[in-house]
Parts: C-alpha cells; sequence; structure tokens
C-alpha cells in the first residue's frame, strides 16, 4: 500500500473512533439542551473547566506517541514494553493533579465570574468527572501505544462499542425513568457525568483485557515487572510532554476558555455557544485523526532513519489536512441553519447558534493546518516554540483580545459583547498560528542535520 493509502486508512480509523468519543459530548448536549436551557449552561461550563486540564494531561501523554513510533522502527520492540511501563509513572503523576483540580473547583468558578445559581450543578458535575478521570488517562495511553503501533482499529471498536452505552445511559441517568415499576426522577444534568465515568471503566477494563490476551502486543513484554523510576528517562519523556502538553492546553483553553467568558452574556448565549463549539469539535477530529497518523507514520520512519519517507509523510499528512477543512467548512456553512435547530428546541438558542456556526467554518480552514502542524514538530522534538506561539497568539490576541474587545473595547473599537468577538479574534489569530507552523515544519523536515 502506497504511503498516502497507510495515512489515509490509520487516519480513518482514528477518526471513526474520535469521532465517538466527540459524540459523547454531542450526545451529552442534545440531552442537556432538552432537559432545560439552565441544564445546557451547566454542561458548558463544567465541560470547558474539565477540558482545559484534561487536554493539558492527555497532550503529554499523546506527546509519548513519536518516542513509541520511532523505537518501532528502529526494531527496538522490548525497549518499547519498559517504556511504557516508564511512562505509567508519569500517567500517575498527571492523575494526581487532574483529580485535585476538577474536585476543588472554586477558584475556577470565582475566577472567570461564572453566576452563583450554576456553582452547586457545576461543581457536582465536576467531582463526578475527577473519578472518570483515572480511568480516561490510562485508556489514553493504551490508544496512544496503539496509535504507535499502526493498529488503531481496537481502540475505535472500543470507542464505538462505548457510544452505544453511553447515549442510553445518559439519558436515563438525566431524565430518569418514568414506567412503572421503576419510576426514578433522574440526577439532571449530572446523569451525563456519571454515564461518563462509567464508560471510561468499561474502556480501560476492556482495554486491559486485550493487552492480556492479544498476540500482537506479545513482542513488546508490556507485563513484565515493573522498574524502579527510570529519572533520566522521565526527564526526557518530561521535556518532551511538558511543552507539549502545555501547547495543548494553551490551545484548547483558548477556545474553552470563551465557554466561561461567555457565560456573563446570559444563558441564549452561553447554550448557543456550546452548540458551536459542539461542532467546532467534531470538526477538529479530522485533523486530530490526521496528525496521530501522519506522525506516527513519520515518527517511523525517523526511527529507521529514512529521513526522506520521513518528510514525505509530514507533507501527506498537510496536503490532506487542508483538503478534508475545505470540504467540512463548507458543508458546515451551507447547513448551518438545520444543524442549529437539531440542537435545541428554543428558537432563541437555534438563531444565535446559526449565526455563530458561520464563523466556526471560517476558525476551522485555520484550525486544520496547526493541528497536524503541532503533532508532526513533536516527532522532530521541536515542542518550546510551539507552547510560545500558541501562548502569545492564542491567548493573547484570541482569547483576551476577544475578552477586552467584548467587554472593555479594543484601541478605537468599542466594546461589542457579543458571542461572534471571541469566535473573530481566535480564528485570526489561529490563521497566524497555522502560518508559522507550517514554517517550522517546512525548516524541520528540510534541516541538513536530518538528512545524515
Amino acid at each position: 500500500m502506497s504511503e498516502l493509502g497507510i495515512i489515509a486508512r490509520h487516519a480513518g480509523t482514528v477518526l471513526i473512533g474520535q469521532l465517538a468519543v466527540i459524540a459523547f459530548g454531542v450526545a451529552d448536549t442534545l440531552i442537556a439542551g432538552r432537559y432545560s436551557p439552565q441544564a445546557l449552561a451547566v454542561l458548558s461550563l463544567a465541560s470547558s473547566i474539565y477540558i482545559s486540564i484534561y487536554v493539558a494531561l492527555n497532550g503529554m501523554l499523546q506527546a509519548l506517541l513519536p518516542v513509541w513510533a520511532q523505537l518501532r522502527g528502529a526494531g527496538r520492540t522490548a525497549d518499547m514494553g519498559r517504556s511504557v511501563r516508564q511512562a505509567l509513572y508519569i500517567c500517575a503523576g498527571a492523575a494526581v493533579i487532574g483529580c485535585t483540580g476538577l474536585w476543588f473547583s472554586e477558584p475556577w468558578l470565582r475566577w472567570t465570574d461564572v453566576p452563583p445559581d450554576l456553582w452547586p450543578e457545576v461543581k457536582a458535575y465536576l467531582q463526578v468527572l475527577a473519578i472518570a478521570l483515572v480511568p480516561s488517562l490510562l485508556f489514553r495511553m493504551y490508544s496512544t501505544f496503539n496509535q504507535s503501533l499502526g493498529y488503531p482499529r481496537l481502540v475505535t471498536w472500543l470507542q464505538a462499542g462505548a457510544l452505544l452505552v453511553k447515549v442510553p445511559l445518559s439519558y436515563v441517568l438525566t431524565f430518569g425513568i418514568e414506567s412503572a415499576p421503576l419510576q426514578w426522577a433522574g440526577m439532571g444534568v449530572v446523569g451525563c457525568a456519571w454515564a461518563t465515568l462509567g464508560v471510561n471503566a468499561f474502556m480501560l477494563g476492556t482495554g486491559v483485557i486485550l493487552l492480556r490476551t492479544q498476540d500482537i502486543y506479545r513482542p513488546y513484554r508490556l507485563w513484565q515487572k515493573m522498574e524502579a523510576p527510570d529519572w533520566p528517562q522521565l526527564g526526557r519523556f518530561l521535556h518532551l510532554g511538558v511543552p507539549a502538553g502545555l501547547s495543548i492546553m494553551v490551545e484548547v483553553t483558548s477556545f474553552t476558555l470563551m465557554a466561561l467568558f461567555i457565560a456573563r452574556l446570559g444563558a441564549v448565549s452561553s447554550a448557543s455557544h456550546q452548540i458551536a463549539s459542539s461542532l467546532a469539535a467534531v470538526l477538529y477530529m479530522v485533523p486530530l485523526a490526521l496528525g496521530i497518523a501522519s506522525s506516527a507514520r513519520t515518527g517511523y520512519w525517523l526511527g529507521a532513519e529514512q529521513v526522506h519517507k520521513a518528510r514525505q509523510s509530514a507533507g501527506l499528512g498537510i496536503g490532506l489536512s487542508v483538503v478534508a477543512a475545505l470540504i467540512g467548512a463548507g458543508l458546515l456553512a451551507a447547513f448551518r441553519a438545520p444543524v442549529a435547530q437539531a440542537f435545541t428546541t428554543d428558537p432563541g438558542v437555534a438563531a444565535a447558534a446559526t449565526v455563530w456556526l458561520g464563523w466556526v467554518a471560517l476558525y476551522h480552514l485555520a484550525d486544520a493546518v496547526q493541528a497536524v502542524c503541532a503533532f508532526l514538530l513533536r516527532c522532530y522534538r521541536i515542542t518550546m516554540a510551539p507552547l510560545l506561539i500558541y501562548t502569545a497568539l492564542l491567548w493573547g490576541l484570541g482569547l483576551y483580545g476577544g475578552y477586552r474587545l467584548a467587554y472593555q473595547g479594543l484601541g478605537s473599537w468599542v466594546a461589542r459583547p457579543s458571542v461572534d468577538t471571541f469566535w473573530m479574534t481566535s480564528t485570526i489569530a489561529l490563521a497566524i498560528v497555522s502560518i508559522l507552523f507550517a514554517v517550522l515544519v517546512w525548516r524541520a523536515t528540510r534541516d541538513p542535520v536530518a538528512d545524515r
């Protein structure tokens, strides 16, 4: 099979699984939207805080993908097993940090001026997700390991199967059971969080069984005795993973924190923004899958010391992301009105979301290229430059610029308190990031040192 075919097949398989995962959130949004506008606002705020913490920790573990891919390319199978066991120490530390941040969420709520009447439900939601974080991070390790091997199918099957459990479970736990003799009032929007905990535990448990029983994992000797911490190796992991995790945190929080700053505009703005952000997340799954697939192949070829093939894989990933982004953005722009109406029964929320979805289409065009480039840069151990660029542009121009323009005015522009103000500044920031990242990838793949 050609390199293009390998990347496309890998990305397609990952995409199916990622769409299943994002469907967890989309389903919760639909369920909360039909429960009440306040439930949708609670979900929007709680999800924003959870994602802001989770993605940094997830990104730190995901950054190990090129490490394992390069070991595989070099034929060092036994070293891969030892590397995975050492990564468990990183995972444990990440879980402690994440659970603490989610359980004690008051600073987040106070800092972002979340309306006090929403605090109890948001806090309850986040405390359930604090427990759910542990199996989620462990499953991310399993997923990343499979992706480094070029075998994402088992992960995809698990994620798709979990969706079949998640949707009905979220509905029942939210709305309860009305038919006799099992009548139950339900838990409201917090039921969605309990459903998330259930499916995370299900996926992790099944993943562990597969690791123990499937022949494809035997060459890597994963189940040998756990070694003591190898501090030099853990230091290398952290040197790569911490900047990568922080970069993803800045990238995603520049997106998710919009919901917290938009909350002061009222329930309709929060609810309509949640619909827009859900669709943006769905579209993002395509460049995410392409980034995973192309970085796995690029890392593999770098480990095999085939730098020209690594360069080809990187170029194919970027090219495919541009084509896919044009298609996805075009479809969303054309059908944004019926899409918005499918998410809510409130006419005001649907009308507002229709407008924001036009901005989401433009946002995605800017988002796609930088998403793939960020994965490719990790293959070349370039992590600090993306972190600095993300911080300056996404937090600076995108998030802070949107906040100033919305509530205080910016330069000669008067304050414009509207949801699309944030989408506009974030789109401009992402467009600049994409250009800078593409230049970094171009320079990295053509570094004369890499050709020796």
